[in-house]
């Protein structure tokens, strides 16, 4: 109703606050969305910390208002006079981004859509918490695993230093966090890492990554299995994530396994070739390795079963009915291919899936080092 009146949308508060800055800090949507469309200013910044409505989405965990905002900075004049990314990793007085804010408040789903969207993870603050800090530094010292399994998983660096020389892992020690301890201890195993550089991950439809993002996190659950074993941290073996030899595979489900692993169902295919894997042996494919920072042009994947340069991922076509009658004996094949696989140890084509790559990457320690004992080591 004011808005109809003609209510200036961006009028200021004694703080230099605007009505959308309230909306996003107390999580009203629907107040974010009509502001939006009244034409209120996502630029504006308050007189508190220096912060935009973006921060405070992001501070108070308000994933909607997030979204909204930066669907709003990606289709607006934003995008063009001040650039999306830059947007993105706005700072606030004190040089924190608003993925800096959402990691040290414990805002997983917060971080993960700037993420998503562009955030530096690497990022250091200015005056924000300890000088220096990644957005890693301030998970560990807010103690939230699930926003450190999501700054891992897109490439957070476990040894880069704050300005007064501490790593992640010491920060975590610091505040009793054994478990966000011994994750980001540095001589536990590397977790897989999106591969966000990659010109065909980036044009990914959303099936198809909801997909391959799902068997990221969940590979990497098997590592935080492994670094936690035998200590008091373990965490309990989630059903969905449980990747064992099924006895019981259907003859019709049997004809869609992975040619690579022989164990889960094919779900993602190569394009041009049309060649398909399971959404582990993709991710095998192209998070093997870090990313490198300085590689301007990274290495393209190519397909593991024609050689040539992975275009495009899809989810790939469920095959007609009278299609799976022709495959009954490869089937056959398979499953004797597969058992013999299991029985003889690894295979090559094995140790290509992501759950092979923690078999191999999975042998770190896990162990918290004594305290004392790693600060003698690590600080000056």
């Amino acid at each position: 109703m004011l808005l109809d009146r003609s209510v200036n949308p961006d009028l200021l508060n004694r703080h230099k606050q605007t009505p959308l800055m309230l909306a996003a800090m107390h999580g009203k949507i629907s107040c974010v969305k009509k502001l939006i469309e009244a034409g209120a200013n996502i630029l504006i910044f308050d007189s508190l910390n220096g912060r935009t409505c973006l921060h405070y989405a992001a501070y108070y965990g308000h994933s909607d208002c997030l979204k909204a905002i930066l669907s709003t900075a990606r289709t607006s004049q934003v995008a063009v006079s001040w650039g999306y990314a830059r947007f993105v990793n706005i700072r606030d007085g004190k040089g924190a981004t608003p993925l800096h804010l959402a990691a040290r408040q414990r805002r997983p789903e917060c971080v993960h859509l700037l993420l998503d969207n562009g955030a530096l993870v690497c990022a250091s603050t200015s005056g924000y918490g300890f000088p220096g800090s990644t957005a890693l530094h301030l998970a560990a010292r807010g103690g939230s695993l699930d926003c450190i399994r999501e700054l891992l998983a897109w490439g957070a660096d476990r040894i880069q230093r704050d300005a007064s020389g501490r790593i992640p892992y010491v920060v975590a020690l610091r505040h009793h966090y054994g478990a966000c301890a011994a994750l980001l201890n540095p001589s536990s195993a590397e977790p897989l890492v999106w591969p966000s550089p990659l010109k065909f991950i980036r044009e990914l439809n959303q099936e198809a990554k909801a997909l391959l993002e799902r068997a990221l996190m969940e590979a990497n659950r098997e590592r935080e299995k492994a670094v936690l074993k035998g200590t008091v941290y373990s965490l309990p073996s989630p059903s969905h994530s449980d990747f064992g030899l099924d006895d019981n595979v259907s003859e019709a489900s049997d004809t869609d396994l992975c040619c690579i692993c022989f164990d889960q169902e094919c779900t993602i295919e190569v394009q041009e070739c049309g060649h398909q894997m399971c959404a582990q042996c993709t991710l095998a494919l192209c998070c093997h390795n870090k990313p490198n920072p300085t590689t301007t042009c990274p290495s393209m994947p190519v397909c593991p079963f024609c050689r040539r340069n992975i275009v495009q991922l899809v989810v790939a076509k469920v095959k007609p009915e009278n299609e799976i009658d022709h495959d009954v004996n490869s089937s056959k094949l398979r499953r004797s291919r597969r058992s013999r696989n299991f029985s003889e140890g690894s295979s090559s084509f094995k140790s290509l899936s992501a759950v092979g790559s923690f078999g191999k990457m999975g042998h770190g320690s896990g162990r918290i080092a004594a305290e004392n004992e790693f600060l003698d080591k690590l600080e000056p």
